[in-house]
């Protein structure tokens, strides 16, 4: 998995100043005659909600004016209620007016992410977890990743060589869900596999591997399924999860569910800068 740290914070935040920039800069700061004058402004919240994506935040700041001051009045993971300071920045006026709406986008999306999982996490029992899938943003899946934990859920695996996870389309390619278990065991990796029914299930119950997937079920399928497992795997439900019915679901006993919506349908968190 990528790591998230300073060069990766910061290649991405360059690349997507690149897209406001390219090919002529700010246009419209370069004809303000106070653009090198230093001013400052602050980071507000327009609701409440879960902060991540501070420092791609800063970063964007940064590397428009290396004199930017970015002064932190939260830290990521921590809720904030509507009109509270989120950050106050001291810099020159071309250096805030020309970061401002990639350094608020990075900070919205992640916030968005982080705030939605946390209204998930709410809603269930201590014993499941929340997890996000691979149903992510293009080259920002490390960031999304990270704000998920942030919001108090769990990351699934991070891209297609982490583990092995056998879905519909895997067996039926195969016609053969047993061997391709087998077959998947001798990999000695952590192995997945997805169960559409009890039919599916009862092929590879006894079959030593980690975690069962139970796609798309009713509570009373998926009830039925846990009892054959015997607690023998570590069980997992997706398919349609909802903030409506993400507690029943969890009522079940299941050990996680997992929940594509919360990185690909997460809404923006919102925020806005004011110069002082």
């Amino acid at each position: 998995m990528q790591v998230l740290n300073q060069f990766y914070i910061k290649s991405v935040v360059r690349k997507a100043l690149g897209e406001d920039l390219k090919p002529r800069g700010d246009i419209t700061t370069n004809i303000l005659r106070t653009k090198d004058k230093i001013i400052q402004a602050k980071i507000i919240a327009k609701q409440d909600g879960v902060i991540a994506g501070l420092e791609f935040c800063k970063t964007a700041f940064k590397l428009i004016g290396r004199e930017t001051i970015f002064t932190k009045k939260v830290s990521d993971g921590k809720k904030i209620k509507k009109n509270k300071v989120i950050a106050n920045i001291k810099a020159r006026t071309k250096t805030i007016l020309t970061a401002e709406r990639t350094a608020l986008n990075f900070l919205n999306h992640a916030s968005g992410i982080a705030t939605i999982t946390n209204q998930f996490v709410k809603k269930i029992g201590k014993k499941t977890k929340i997890c996000c899938t691979r149903k992510t943003t293009p080259n920002l899946r490390t960031l999304e990743k990270y704000a998920v934990k942030k919001g108090g859920g769990h990351n699934h695996r991070y891209n297609l060589s982490d583990e092995i996870l056998i879905k519909d389309n895997h067996i039926s390619a195969s016609n053969n869900l047993r061997e391709l278990v087998k077959k998947a065991i001798k990999t000695k990796k952590i192995i997945t596999v997805e169960i559409e029914n009890i039919n599916q299930l009862k092929q590879v119950i006894g079959l030593k591997f980690k975690r069962i997937l139970f796609d798309n079920m009713n509570s009373s399928q998926l009830k039925k399924c846990l009892k054959l497992c015997k607690k023998k795997y570590q069980t997992e439900y997706s398919g349609n999860a909802t903030l409506k019915n993400i507690n029943q679901i969890s009522k079940t006993g299941i050990n996680r569910i997992s929940v594509g919506a919360i990185t690909h349908s997460a809404k923006s968190f919102d925020s806005s800068l004011l110069i002082l």
